[in-house]
């Protein structure tokens, strides 16, 4: 099991230790995660404040922006803390609309995850996830030939571990038997439930479970349950959905994402947020 608390950090391997509350650095790009953001001194502040905060988790992708945030994170960050663990994505490429357009072809995600180094100034990258679905569910599709791609770049030293983004576990199942999977990173909050039992597993399996748009989807009434647990502990509504999650299980990790020094410092003090019992009841009721 991993050694992990609410506020803590997470074990995945003998050189891979995370903050549990990580970054999630999509929102650095312009208007729709395409283009410059429209204060970069703003962006590059928030990154720079993330790791003052004792966050050692920043979540990336070449392809937002494209290459923008990248680039950014580099001009933040780099030369990077030794502490510090940038979890970058590959599978997808963006049209010159803005579309997202996936990109699993392996010589493309080989492409791609070379790409994400030079962007970011690394020899190395300390988490790649392979990014196979993100919105429309999950499926039991083969993940051999674009996982087996970035387990032969791992052998080659450019990618030390490996995750996935957007799967199932029987996908899950089929990657472990190719290279050891350190992430799992799925749309999960307390109203989108679908993957509680990979939850546990993960947690089994000491596998980071990132649940990204950790406020997405919730209804009226869902939301005035939550509104209802947050004012009676003085918090906010976003703070005790993330808290939440933390409890969910020893090994969720989050990946909030903000432009604001002041909305950042807000989601990393929902990790110094434990629930009491009465309330997880209440807010485990709305994902039933």
């Amino acid at each position: 099991m991993a050694s992990a608390t609410p506020a803590g950090t997470l074990t995945l391997a003998d050189d891979l230790t995370i903050s549990r509350m990580g970054y999630g650095a999509m929102q650095l790009a312009g208007p729709g995660v395409f283009g410059p953001p429209k204060d970069r001194d703003q962006a590059i502040a928030v990154l720079r404040e993330a790791v003052d905060l004792g966050v050692t988790h920043i979540d990336t992708s070449d392809y937002y922006g494209p290459v923008v945030v990248n680039e950014i994170i580099k001009e933040a960050l780099h030369p990077y803390p030794a502490a510090l663990h940038i979890v970058t994505k590959v599978g997808a490429r963006r049209g010159d609309d803005g579309s997202w357009n996936a990109s699993l072809e392996p010589d493309d995600l080989k492409a791609q995850v070379r790409e994400n180094l030079e962007h970011l100034g690394l020899d190395t990258l300390a988490v790649v996830n392979l990014r196979i679905d993100s919105f429309d569910g999950t499926s039991d599709e083969s993940v051999a030939e674009q996982f087996g791609a970035l387990a032969e770049l791992r052998q080659q030293g450019l990618i030390r571990h490996l995750g996935l983004s957007g799967v199932s576990s029987a996908q899950l199942t089929e990657a472990q038997a190719i290279a050891p999977v350190v992430t799992v990173q799925n749309l999960y909050n307390l109203a989108t439930r679908q993957d509680d039992d990979l939850v546990e597993r993960c947690a089994a399996e000491n596998i980071a479970f990132a649940s990204f748009f950790p406020l997405g989807g919730f209804s009226p009434l869902q939301s005035e349950t939550l509104t209802s647990v947050a004012a009676r502990l003085e918090a906010s509504p976003q703070q005790v959905a993330l808290a939440w999650l933390l409890q969910r299980s020893t090994t969720t990790v989050l990946i909030p994402g903000t432009s604001s020094v002041a909305h950042l410092r807000e989601n990393v003090a929902a990790a110094s947020l434990e629930l009491p019992a009465d309330a997880v009841a209440q807010l485990d009721a709305i994902g039933r």
